[in-house]
Formats: C-alpha cells, structure tokens, sequence
C-alpha cells in the first residue's frame, strides 16, 4: 500500500510539470488505455485467426460480363486477407486455408429521380458468392456489397463508373464476408 502511494505520488509530480493541455491528453491516454485492458477489448484479428489459420490462398472466378473486375476483386481480396486476417498469401499446396470467390450478380438499379424524371443515382449491387476450406472443413457465405453513385440526368453509366462502382460493391461484400469470420470467431 505504501509502495504503491509512492508511485502514484511519483506520478503526480510528474503529470503537475507537464503544461496543461498536454496533461489534460495524457490523463485520457491513461484513462482509455484502463478502460480498453479492462472492457477485455480485442481486435478483429483475433477473432478472425480462430476461423483462418495464417497461410490463405485466394481464388476468383473471372466474371464472364466483366473480366476486368475479377482482377479488382481479387486484389481486394488479397488486401483483406492481409490487413483483416493477418494472414500470409501463400500457394495452393501450402495453403491451410482456401477462399474460392465468384460473382453471383451483379446489378444497377435507379434509386434517385430529378424533377424530369431521369435517374441521377444509381445503386450497384454485388453478390459473391465465397467458398472456402479450412483445415479440410468447408463453409459457404452468400455476401452482397452496394456501392451508390451519381450520374449526370439522362445520361448512360460510362464503364468507368460502372467498374468503379462494382470495385466498391465488391469490396463492401467482402468487408462483411470478414465481419460475418470475425463473428464466427468470437463464438469459438
């Protein structure tokens, strides 16, 4: 108890010489790095490596409308594997685990009139389709991204707008493919 005291008047004496915005930070740093070690606080990650073991191989079925994408997604993908798994992209044969990832559907749809009636926002709609082999057990998640955009009043979606908007559909699908992991590894 005595030991203690001493270090928290130690503490005190030098949080009092520190000028006081910067002691003002410094007692929330302290304060909400108490609250993260005491709320039991984890990131994604950990919950992910519960499902995902650290070596993943990733696979995209080349969508046969738009070809270009399938190099969008699977860039995505890997982005996500790295980042949100921290996991290593490895090949097939040394892979512990296996995403297999295919568009389902992709489509536009109107959501937004002007006062004449023409559409100036759309919705792109992605649906993939994602398999995927851990250690020997399989899964199947259906997942759907939406990603809206403007145009300009009676004009068509220009392919840059629509590989864009499906770049983004896709990688909102797979931002929930990782939360629906990540929430199959809290409950293991």
């Amino acid at each position: 108890m005595v030991k203690e005291l001493k270090v928290w008047q130690i503490i005190k004496s030098i949080i009092k010489k520190i000028p006081f915005n910067i002691q003002h930070s410094t007692f929330n740093i302290i304060l909400f790095a108490i609250v993260l070690s005491g709320c039991g606080y984890k990131p994604m990650t950990e919950y992910t490596k519960k499902v995902f073991t650290d070596k993943v191989y990733v696979d995209v079925d080349v969508y046969l409308r738009d070809p270009e994408n399938a190099v969008l997604v699977k860039d995505a993908l890997n982005e996500a594997v790295i980042s949100r798994f921290n996991a290593k992209l490895t090949s097939k044969k040394d892979a512990t685990t296996q995403l297999k990832v295919k568009f389902e559907r992709v489509s536009f749809s109107p959501i937004q009139y002007d006062s004449n009636g023409y559409a100036i926002f759309y919705r792109a709609k992605v649906t993939l389709n994602i398999s995927y082999i851990v250690n020997g057990k399989k899964g199947f998640e259906k997942v759907v991204g939406y990603y809206d955009f403007p145009i300009e009043p009676n004009a068509v979606i220009s392919d840059a707008k629509r590989f864009e908007a499906i770049r983004f559909g896709a990688e909102k699908a797979i931002d929930s493919f990782v939360s629906l992991m990540s929430m199959r590894g809290t409950v293991l």
